[in-house]
């Protein structure tokens, strides 16, 4: 072989080992995301149905599924708006203003009532009096200071009571997230709620430690585990009621964007809204369940 062949050669061996070098840094930091889902039971999170949302909804926070109309009512972050998205015929959107300027978060819908979240942790809620006419409350949470964020609201029939979820509260430490209870009866918070264990969730996960930031939260109708979605670590937690995970999911950010808003519909399907996070537009995803799995145990 000619000396400038062994050149060649051993450069492109160089090249390669740099390149395999590299890879395995870049995995170490993280950045190097997963390219495939891991499925919870009944799930194929790889390939769901995806409504594409018209660029007002871009910086969609929440959604509640409404059965009737076969459609979801959705929030954006800031405006006070109310969306309802049909989805089996997506470009019909109707909406509806509810309240002033604020960093609006999460929603649940409870018989004829709408609850939203603000990120301070103040719940608004709010009815239809007639098609243009509303009824509306705001319920501050004053047992926290300020400082503290929340992105996360549910409604636990278990126990009637609607649960918000910290995101980023002073309170918490590095181990663990706090939770708070609403009373829609009473319109009150009370003193039922549940810690999260951080540390539990990055065993599961397979890490040492993580800084975990769940953006979305809903209970499966079928199972009722608590499914909690965090954009930011790209993992999906399957938990008791209680908040104690029981199996986690990595995700794809190929897939998930940005998820901040999560529903179910009564069969168990699971829909999950995107943000559009400066990548095309905000999208609505559904998850078909498999509801054989459920029945087989």
């Amino acid at each position: 072989m000619k000396k400038d062949s062994m050149k060649i050669l051993v450069r492109q061996i160089g090249y390669g080992l740099y390149g395999i070098a590299l890879s395995i840094a870049l995995a170490g930091c993280g950045l190097l995301e997963r390219k495939t889902n891991e499925n919870p039971e009944g799930y194929d999170l790889n390939n769901p149905m995806v409504i594409k949302l018209p660029i007002e909804l871009d910086e969609i926070s929440g959604v509640a599924y409404y059965p009737p109309d076969t459609c979801v009512f959705a929030i954006v972050d800031e405006d006070g708006v109310l969306y309802k998205i049909f989805l089996n015929r997506p470009k019909q959107i109707e909406k509806w203003p509810f309240g002033n300027k604020s960093d609006y978060e999460d929603l649940v819908l409870l018989d004829s009532s709408f609850y939203v979240l603000s990120s301070k942790g103040n719940i608004s809620a709010f009815r239809f009096l007639s098609k243009d006419t509303l009824a509306f409350q705001e319920y501050p949470l004053t047992t926290i200071g300020s400082g503290n964020e929340f992105e996360i609201l549910y409604y636990d029939k278990t126990q009637q009571k609607i649960v918000m979820i910290c995101k980023d509260c002073d309170a918490d430490k590095k181990h663990h997230l706090s939770s708070f209870t609403f009373n829609p009866s009473s319109n009150q918070y009370d003193n039922s709620r549940f810690i999260i264990d951080v540390t539990r969730i990055a065993a599961l996960a397979g890490e040492e430690k993580i800084k975990f930031k769940p953006s979305a939260a809903a209970i499966h109708p079928l199972t009722g585990d608590l499914y909690i979605i965090s954009s930011v670590n790209l993992l999906l937690v399957v938990a008791d009621q209680n908040g104690t995970a029981k199996k986690v999911y990595k995700l794809a950010r190929g897939t998930f964007k940005q998820p901040e808003g999560l529903t179910f519909t009564p069969e168990g399907d699971m829909i999950i809204s995107n943000e559009a996070a400066d990548q095309g537009v905000a999208n609505i995803m559904i998850f078909k369940y498999n509801q054989t799995v459920y029945k087989s145990k």
